[in-house]
């Protein structure tokens, strides 16, 4: 395989990992930014934010790869370090996102807990 094909096979892995792991946290993620954001159309606007980030990110990881055939790697260790790159921003992403949402969960009180000298309801 030539260095363009290498590198092109790693960015559609990328892509498909990406795609995936979107396709996965979609509904969760559009069902919890509804609740934070308390409109339809503000928890759409995020969530299309958040699978954007999630599929370009990664994708930048893997364009900064550049494979090199001539050393005499196998294709298969090539792509398996571009798609390291990929997973690593894939991840911190994904990790990102999480601390940034999760950051606008409210806590919830202990039981017994009163708010301004009431019982909680």
């Amino acid at each position: 395989m030539t260095d363009v094909a290498i590198f092109l096979a790693g960015v559609a892995a990328a892509t498909a990992a990406s795609v995936a792991v979107v396709a996965y946290l979609r509904l969760h993620l559009e069902s919890i930014l509804t609740d934070l954001c308390g409109t339809v159309e503000r928890a759409k606007f995020w969530a299309a934010f958040s699978n954007v980030t999630l599929i370009l990110v990664p994708l930048i990881f893997a364009m900064d790869y550049r494979p090199e055939a001539r050393h005499g790697a196998g294709v298969v260790f090539q792509m398996g370090a571009q798609l390291k790159y990929v997973l690593i921003g894939l991840v911190v992403t994904v990790m990102v996102l999480g601390i940034a949402i999760g950051s606008f969960i409210p806590r919830s009180r202990p039981a017994g807990a009163t708010f301004q000298g009431k019982a909680p309801v």
